[in-house]
C-alpha cells in the first residue's frame, strides 16, 4: 500500500465497531465501506478529478464509466 492514513480516535471507534457488527477484521471491513461508497459516487466525477490515471486498470470507478 502506497500510503496508509491515520485514523483519529472517533473514527478508529467507528471502524472497530462496524468490523464487529459484521464479524470481521478492520482491514476488511475498510475495504467493505469503500465498495459501499464507491458504488453512490458518480464514477465519470472522479474520473475527470483524477489526479493518477496510470491505476485506471484497477480502478473501480474506470471500470464503470
Amino acid at each position: 500500500m502506497a500510503y496508509t492514513p491515520e485514523l483519529n480516535q472517533k473514527y478508529s471507534c467507528t471502524l472497530r465497531r462496524i468490523a464487529w457488527n459484521f464479524g470481521v477484521p478492520m482491514t476488511v471491513a475498510i475495504k467493505m465501506i469503500l465498495d459501499h461508497a464507491a458504488k453512490s459516487i458518480e464514477s465519470a466525477e472522479v474520473c475527470a478529478k483524477c489526479r493518477d490515471k496510470t491505476r485506471c486498470h484497477e480502478c473501480v470507478f474506470s471500470r464503470r464509466i
